[in-house]
């Protein structure tokens, strides 16, 4: 490609300006068309894009008209520029899509052989206009530390390269700091670096995708918005825009120098192909290698300071004939390259913006306006930038005093920005944000902003359940943004069902309960279009579905679909008492804050279906009913962990053998959940198998142990398992792993018992394991318990067994279920499930029945 037209496709100037001009003339004859031409809603923003389409599409071939008037005076400023012009292309009936080709950033062709120079990025680096930004032109010692010219030519070269070679429109590579803690975005070509300052630092210990290539030196490929949620939620979070991502780590050996990234536009669905990975792996290297090279020499590859940005080529004013029909508009329109700089500019725009074009070309948008600079429109632009979509918004010009507020249109290509700017009326939510200290973007505003999202995500992290979530949105959603009404559906077998109501009339949305996808309500469309709806007073929410039963005549509301991972949970509904407007800001946190409900509510959703597996499978493994047995009492009881609601593997179990004896069982398998409730129920079969096989106690112990070990290597579980003859007290016990039992004695006195044991089954084959022998006397209470009853995080094991053996020391000996309700009883707050089984002897007194 020559250097003359470096990055840009021949005869994309005229294409992309006939492209410019058509969507410009459509956009602003949209304002000046009366009333009885446009048939749509003037205040439907959908119908307004449609009607703006279809005269940009019609304009389009005006446009091109315009442009082949004006070929011989391209064609001759081509040639002198070494290009060969191209034919125009023939008008089309419909508008072209944005093509997804790379920025017009320099190439890498245009940056090989470039020697270090004096204070650029080299001699052969095409230099910015004087009136250009300093931050986007040079890389000085004094803002890049330590770098040198030699470093900035090898990181810009990987740079333009792997945004060329994978189809990006913007790239760049992070360095480590100098306390290998950071990594700082040291070079970037394609987007304007001022809009993108938060994610100039990154901590690698941060949950980014940056950070996660560089700790782990793995490459991240992230082609869509789904997959960016589903591993890097916090990303999204603060860039809510589709966009592809690519992460290389940067790497020699050992040494780790930073990682190499592009953007590109996203491809839903398809991942990232084996060619593009290779491409972009092969720059990562060469980069490697130039920077081993560079730091074997002595030259320091650490980066502190301010990024640098590639200088891409001086935006084009654009043909005559294009400036004549876009100079006729009463709209101002402008021309920014994707690095935010102004390029062409029509006559309209000194009047409106109140600058002259001689002050505004060349210049970065936001100091040439800096009103277009305020901190509240800084997401649009990142969204223009980001994406393929066109974006609209209100802003007020001037700040000291604010003046006329203005419509600002950006419409983004692959190549640069269109920018139009219009009179407006005052939006919705500009009375209540007068004061330029509690309004849109101000310091009050952006810390708001930045702790709703904090806070609820804090909190979401700790709600298990879904009704959890519910209570958590309601306690930090609602008074954030001064709401009254919530209500949360969630989706399941195609149609919504209420889960959680708060604030609205008892009964009123039951009407609303198992709405199928295909009815037209705002909770159902904003889930089917993935888009947040936002009504600023109930006579537009009425107006938008007619008929619709509302709760109130007066209000605001707001219906947010609730999507995880791509997959559609449910909508979250907001209710006001009164008419309010919603704010671009309140708008992308509440859009951003929905993403965080949805997956918290997927997670829980998860939950609730294992755990209630996992209950169901327990109920059913644990005994039913103890058997009844004269001269022996035995009572069971077995308790959940509180925290989270989770079940675990604990069991007991009372068998009678063929001798006459009683087996009674206690254990206690590791971990929570379906997998430690199933292995459970294998093991007290296993057990119950033994005894009835009539097995010695040790015999019972090891073929449980040995199973253990066939059917799941790597679990394991402790046993403790006693056989007692009801007519003579006399015990058997063999212990594997477990807590040691306590006997309380007829007089009262309790001890812990001191039985030999071995290790804890499913860890040695070829264990053995000793038998003690007891007696029990009539009276006397024996008490097998698992260690959830004992431990306490950050308590040591034998505090909690002393507190047990004074708890059953100082109960009444019967009934045996007041003492099993005792002993379990002062345990409201349990990590760990319980189980407790408790065996008296009675001597012929009257017996308590037998219980679970």
């Amino acid at each position: 490609m020559p250097k003359g037209r470096v990055g840009r496709p021949r005869g994309s100037g005229r294409n992309t300006a006939a492209r410019e001009a058509g969507a410009a003339l459509g956009a602003a004859v949209v304002g000046t068309v009366p009333a009885s031409r446009f048939h749509g809603n003037p205040q439907d923003p959908a119908e307004v894009a449609a009607f703006t389409e279809a005269m940009g599409t019609a304009l389009h071939t005006v446009a091109v008209v315009l442009l082949l008037a004006s070929a011989a005076v391209v064609a001759g400023s081509e040639a002198r520029a070494g290009a060969v012009p191209d034919e125009a292309p023939a008008p089309t009936a419909t508008r072209p899509a944005p093509a997804p080709a790379p920025a017009p950033a320099p190439t890498a062709a245009g940056l090989h052989g470039l020697g270090p120079g004096p204070r650029g990025l080299g001699s052969g680096m095409p230099m910015p206009s004087p009136m250009a930004h300093p931050d986007c032109v040079r890389a000085r010692a004094d803002s890049v530390g330590a770098a040198t010219d030699a470093v900035v030519q090898a990181l810009a070269r990987a740079a333009v390269s792997a945004v060329e070679a994978v189809g990006g429109y913007a790239g760049g590579v992070y360095l480590r700091s100098r306390s290998g803690e950071l990594l700082l975005l040291a070079l970037f070509t394609g987007l304007p670096l001022p809009l993108f300052r938060p994610w100039w630092r990154m901590q690698v210990n941060r949950p980014f995708p940056v950070a996660e290539a560089y700790r782990s030196g793995q490459a991240v490929h992230l082609p869509d918005a789904a997959s960016a949620m589903s591993r890097f939620p916090q990303l999204v979070a603060g860039l809510p825009f589709p966009f592809a991502s690519l992460y290389e780590p940067v790497a020699a050996g050992p040494e780790r120098f930073g990682v190499l990234l592009v953007l590109r536009p996203p491809t839903p669905g398809v991942p990232v192909g084996a060619g593009d990975r290779k491409r972009l792996r092969e720059a990562a290297e060469e980069l490697a290698r130039e920077l081993s090279a560079l730091s074997a020499a002595g030259v320091p590859v650490e980066w502190e300071g301010d990024p640098v940005s590639v200088p891409a080529e001086a935006p084009e004013a654009g043909a005559a004939g294009a400036r004549d029909a876009v100079d006729r508009l009463a709209q101002a329109v402008l021309s920014l390259d994707r690095q935010g700089r102004i390029g062409f500019v029509n006559s309209a725009a000194e009047h409106l913006v109140g600058v002259g074009a001689g002050h505004l070309h060349g210049r970065l948008l936001w100091e040439a306006l800096p009103w277009l600079g305020h901190p509240s429109h800084d997401d649009h632009f990142r969204a223009v930038f980001m994406s393929s979509e066109p974006v609209h918004f209100a802003a007020r010009r001037g700040r000291h005093p604010p003046g006329a507020w203005l419509s600002v249109g950006l419409y983004p290509a692959s190549d640069g920005v269109t920018v139009t700017i219009g009179t407006a009326d005052p939006p919705a939510y500009a009375a209540s944000s007068a004061d330029p200290a509690t309004g849109p973007g101000s310091p009050a505003d952006q810390a708001s902003a930045l702790y709703r999202p904090v806070a609820l995500a804090i909190a979401l992290t700790e709600a298990v359940t879904a009704r959890q979530v519910s209570a958590v949105v309601t306690e930090e959603l609602l008074p954030a943004f001064g709401g009254r009404q919530l209500a949360i559906y969630l989706l399941d077998q195609r149609h919504l069902h209420l889960a959680w109501e708060t604030g609205f009339p008892q009964g009123f949305l039951n009407r609303f309960d198992g709405v199928a996808l295909d009815v037209r309500l705002p909770g159902v469309e904003t889930l089917t279009t993935g888009r947040p709806l936002f009504f600023e007073s109930m006579q537009r929410l009425a107006a938008a579905y007619p008929g619709i039963p509302l709760d109130a005549d007066v209000g605001a509301r707001a219906f947010l679909p609730l999507i995880a991972s791509g997959r559609p949970v449910g909508s979250c509904i907001l209710g006001f008492d009164a008419p309010r407007g919603f704010s671009p800001e309140e708008r992308t946190v509440l859009t951003a804050l929905a993403g965080l409900i949805a997956q918290a509510l997927a997670r829980a959703r998860r939950y609730d279906s294992e755990a209630a597996l996992a209950h169901g499978l327990q109920a059913a493994l644990l005994p039913h009913q103890l058997p009844v047995r004269e001269h022996v009492d035995t009572v069971g009881r077995y308790l959940p962990g509180s925290a989270g609601m989770d079940v675990g593997g604990d069991w007991y179990d009372v068998v009678e053998t063929g001798s006459g004896r009683l087996a009674l069982v206690i254990g206690d398998v590791q971990g929570h959940g379906v997998a430690a409730a199933a292995t459970m129920g294998q093991l007290r079969s296993a057990v119950r198998a033994f005894a009835l096989a009539g097995s010695t106690p040790e015999q019972v112990v090891r073929g449980t142990n040995r199973l253990l070990i066939d059917l799941d290597p790597g679990q394991f579980a402790s046993c403790c398992y006693v056989v007692l003859d009801p007519a003579s007290g006399s015990a058997l016990a063999v212990r594997a792993g477990h807590p040691q039992p306590l006997l309380r004695h007829p007089d009262g006195r309790t001890e812990v018992l001191d039985l030999a044991g071995g290790v804890v089954l499913g860890v040695d084959p070829e264990a053995s394991y000793p038998v003690t022998e007891l007696r029990l006397e009539p009276g006397a209470v024996l008490a097998l318990y698992t260690d959830g009853l004992v431990e306490r995080p950050g308590v040591d094991i034998d505090e909690g067994v002393e507190r047990l053996r004074l708890a059953l020391a100082s109960a009444l000996p019967v009934p045996l279920t007041e003492t099993a309700d005792r002993l379990i009883g002062s345990t409201a707050d349990r990590p760990d499930d319980i189980a407790l089984l408790l065996a008296s002897l009675t001597n012929g007194r009257e017996q308590a029945a037998p219980e679970t």
